[in-house]
């Protein structure tokens, strides 16, 4: 069974995480493998314009594999320092992956995104649930902290507050509440969601990709740029953009109209 189902229909690439049969858990080494290639593609290839990320069956991520946990397999197993190592050369290399990423990643939130499941969905830039999604942060239920950079990501987010309810209560929210906290921005029936992803990845693709792909990195770095040095970033960016073919023949197209 491949991890990923990977589908590029006009620019945008739909990536759907494949194994239901464990809620699409992403601890093990594959699926570590498969998110951190396909993010490679999408930045290597300039026909992919927009990015689609939801699960197979009645789960979005269930993140960490609990049997593996149980049974200290995988990326659970030896000694303090060897799960220490495999924390940093596996699940860590998916927010390092995303990180990287430099295509607009749309999260289509089917169902349940927990633990690591839901940091993965809070890695992406824009984020759609279904009306059957849940979110927790749950690793404190477990006796654990989040291992994969969510302590990082969600006050970043949602504020210092409701993170830190979700993170130490291990608390787990419907759709509703994550629309009104801000950790998705629509919440639709789950026979609309995919449509809906498709027309956000559609219209973001519709736009010259070299300035989406800039846009991008400019919101990701204003969470540690200062003014000033985001301005200097603007003007240097937009200095080579305006000598672009993409940005002559947006400014004919308008024109014509």
């Amino acid at each position: 069974m491949n991890e990923l189902e990977i589908c590029l229909d006009e620019h945008v690439l739909l990536v759907t995480l494949n194994r239901p049969d464990i809620h699409n858990a992403i601890s093990h080494h594959a699926m570590i493998e498969a998110l951190e290639e396909v993010c490679t593609r999408a930045n290597s290839d300039s026909s992919v314009r927009a990015m689609i990320l939801t699960g197979a069956g009645k789960s979005f991520c269930a993140g960490g594999n609990i049997k593996d946990m149980l049974d200290r397999a995988d990326m659970f197993a030896g000694s303090e320092q060897m799960i220490e190592a495999a924390y940093k050369q596996g699940i860590q290399r998916i927010p390092l992956a995303f990180a990287r990423l430099e295509v607009p990643v749309i999260a289509a939130i089917n169902g349940a995104a927990i633990g690591a499941g839901f940091d993965l969905c809070m890695m992406c830039d824009i984020r759609i649930a279904g009306e059957q999604a849940r979110f927790a942060e749950s690793f404190v239920k477990l006796g654990l902290i989040p291992g994969d950079g969510g302590a990082w990501f969600l006050p970043r987010k949602i504020g210092h507050a409701r993170a830190a309810q979700m993170a130490l209560t291990g608390m787990t929210i419907d759709a509703q509440t994550a629309l009104s906290w801000g950790i998705v921005s629509e919440c639709l029936s789950q026979d609309y969601l995919m449509t809906r992803a498709w027309e956000i990845a559609r219209e973001i693709a519709s736009n010259p990709p070299l300035a989406v792909r800039q846009t991008k990195r400019l919101l990701n770095q204003s969470e540690h740029y200062s003014l000033n040095a985001m301005l200097d970033d603007c003007a240097r960016t937009q200095a080579g953009l305006h000598h672009t073919d993409e940005h002559r023949q947006a400014i004919e197209a308008l024109l014509a109209k």
